[in-house]
């Protein structure tokens, strides 16, 4: 949902169309980014209108970044394992 949030804020609605969710499971996923500080909710009128929290996702980006060495490290030896592996 995240993705579709990138170029501009969407109604629950919307979202729920384009990630092709039910209405139940879109509304527990955005539950849990509104949790996050992901995505803000706003309502008008009979709608929820949902926005994408930048900064939210820049500090995640940021942890995340953290860790980038370590797991190309490992992608990186689970390749070399994969080919050794490979019949000749």
């Amino acid at each position: 949902m995240l993705d579709e949030l990138r170029n501009g804020s969407r109604t629950a609605g919307e979202l729920t169309s384009l990630v092709d969710l039910s209405r139940p499971a879109a509304s527990e996923h955005l539950a849990v980014l509104r949790g996050a500080g992901l995505v803000r909710e706003e309502r008008q009128g009979r709608n929820r209108v949902y926005h994408l929290q930048p900064a939210a996702l820049a500090e995640i980006g940021g942890w995340v970044k953290n860790f980038e060495h370590y797991w190309n490290q490992r992608l990186d030896a689970l390749a070399d394992l994969l080919n050794e592996e490979k019949p000749s």
